[in-house]
């Protein structure tokens, strides 16, 4: 499995058109083959964090060039992003727990 960790800060002023193109996103990738899951999570200090899982790296690649994620990805570049970070990792071993 391969694990993807976006980190990122939001530019203001691009609220709405960001959070559309944000469901379009998400909506389009959990439709991809090979998509696993995905979450965000946002820190006190404003810092969004979001772990992307895919079943190969192959899989991880089609979504990456997606012409649609491609699309969004300029525009993200252009207004949505103060900064962003992106770690892509491979699943080494997995443990759990539950009740």
């Amino acid at each position: 499995m391969v694990v993807i960790i976006f980190r990122s800060r939001l530019a203001p002023g691009h609220d709405d058109e960001y959070a559309a193109t944000s469901t379009r996103m998400i909506e389009l990738a959990s439709g991809m083959p090979g998509f696993r899951s995905f979450k965000t999570f946002t820190a006190a200090d404003g810092e969004r964090v979001s772990v992307i899982e895919f079943e190969s790296e192959a899989t991880a690649a089609a979504w990456r060039e997606h012409p649609e994620h491609r699309q969004a990805q300029r525009r993200a570049r252009e207004a949505f992003y103060q900064s962003y970070s992106i770690q892509v990792c491979h699943e080494l071993r997995r443990y759990g727990f539950e009740r």
